[in-house]
């Protein structure tokens, strides 16, 4: 099982994940592969072709958060993983979970978005480069479309290809859970030829589930329907960049980033890792929530067909928060890290016990 700690927080939420993990009772062989920006500086990559090996070799990994700086030339590690390993499919569950506040009904929402095309796909072309001009001068001869000077460009493919694969995985996921509706967020109003695309194979493939509703959204009617009425949602199918926005969206309305567990997903491999960022602003003090990937953690434990232990770490993670007496800061507690991590070991050994 490769275990990559990450940069920032991430190596104190992924030693406290490590100990509930192996709580489980479970024997767990880690192999651990460090990337981010402490790598970068030693060897010049923040990922190492190692990281990808051990991946390969183990099929099932578990990541902390790693930092990608704003503005710089070194490709985003989240993203290079999800394309070099072809994890087309992220799944993100936003539950509502007891003794965490929220200003909404409980909710049970999952957003599954497609993780290698649209606009993440890394098609990008600099202000002031000689590939930007002869774009410009492509697009003048083509379209007749005058692009300023001045402006950088990204490129936003959509396949019938990567659609079908994600509708489908969609479809059977929301199947296997028992869920009830599939709702679809696009533009296609707007981008006919891409987000076009994603809505058009989608509704033909939805006909092959005639179990799971289909229904369609553009993107602003869901953000508003998030805001207004969320229960009547279910499994929400996004490209990409939407995926990415609606996810965090979905998180907040049940409790913030720092319960929102997340899975990427491949027909090869599966990446495992919490939603929320490195927040490299309080790491080093132990004060990180650790529920995220420890929960993330447990859709490992699922993924791995181990039902039984995934269902105990989740139980362990209600307890703990539904007393409060052993959580973080962010969570109205004065735990820090490891002292929330040890409340949920001992939950653990007593579902063992009983």
């Amino acid at each position: 099982m490769t275990l990559i700690p990450g940069d920032g927080i991430g190596p104190e939420v992924s030693e406290a994940t490590r100990k509930v993990l192996e709580a489980t009772g479970l024997d767990f062989d880690w192999d651990v592969q460090h990337a981010g920006t402490d790598v970068m500086d030693r060897e010049g990559t923040p990922l190492p072709d190692r990281v990808l090996e051990s991946i390969r070799a183990s099929r099932t990994a578990i990541k902390g958060p790693i930092t990608t700086p704003v503005g710089t030339g070194f490709r985003s590690v989240n993203v290079a993983l999800r394309r070099d390993l072809d994890l087309f499919a992220a799944v993100r569950p936003s539950r509502t979970l007891p003794g965490v506040e929220s200003r909404h009904p409980p909710l049970d929402l999952v957003v599954v978005r497609e993780n290698t095309e649209d606009l993440y796909a890394g098609i990008e072309f600099r202000m002031g480069s000689d590939e930007m001009r002869l774009l410009r001068d492509e697009l003048r001869t083509l379209a007749g479309f005058e692009l300023r000077e001045d402006a950088g460009v990204t490129v936003k493919p959509i396949s019938v290809t990567g659609t079908r694969r994600i509708v489908r995985f969609a479809f059977d996921f929301a199947r296997r859970d028992g869920r009830r509706k599939v709702t679809v967020g696009h533009k296609a109003n707007i981008m006919r030829f891409s987000d076009g695309v994603f809505l058009y194979t989608a509704a033909v493939e939805a006909e092959a589930y005639p179990d799971v509703e289909f229904e369609e959204m553009q993107a602003d009617q869901l953000a508003l329907w998030l805001a207004w009425h969320p229960e009547d949602l279910d499994v929400l199918l996004l490209p990409n960049l939407y995926g990415d926005i609606v996810s965090d969206l979905c998180a907040g309305l049940t409790g913030g980033l720092g319960i929102a567990p997340g899975a990427n997903l491949g027909w090869e491999y599966a990446l495992f890792e919490p939603v929320h960022g490195s927040a490299p602003d309080i790491a080093g003090r132990g004060v990180a929530n650790p529920t995220a990937m420890v929960l993330s953690g447990a859709m490992m434990l699922r993924h791995l067909a181990e039902p039984v232990a995934a269902r105990a770490v989740e139980r362990a993670v209600e307890e703990v928060l539904r007393d409060g007496s052993h959580v973080t800061r962010d969570l109205g507690g004065n735990s820090g890290t490891s002292e929330m991590a040890d409340a949920l070991m001992a939950h653990l050994r007593d579902l063992r016990l009983r």
